[in-house]
């Protein structure tokens, strides 16, 4: 693919282990990943943010339970 072997792997490990430091390896691997998914999740977002209005939620027609023992508290008091 890019001619890249065994020989010249370990070679850029080599270097990259100098230049990094062993104990800071994990973190710029951590690093590396976390950019690589936020540019996927970048990249499969809508482009533009939609602004338009939601409809509003209507409330449902049934009563609740509370509603329902005030109403037959009224009543029997009303009787």
């Amino acid at each position: 693919m890019f001619g890249l072997g065994m020989p010249e792997l370990l070679v850029v490990l080599v270097i990259v282990v100098v230049l990094f430091g062993s104990s800071r390896l994990p973190e710029l691997g951590k690093g590396i990943g976390q950019a690589i998914k936020n540019f996927k999740k970048a990249t499969n977002e809508p482009d533009e943010i939609d602004v338009t209005p939601k409809k509003p939620v209507e409330e449902p027609s049934e009563k609740t339970v509370s509603e329902k023992k005030t109403e037959k508290e009224d009543q029997k008091q009303n009787a």
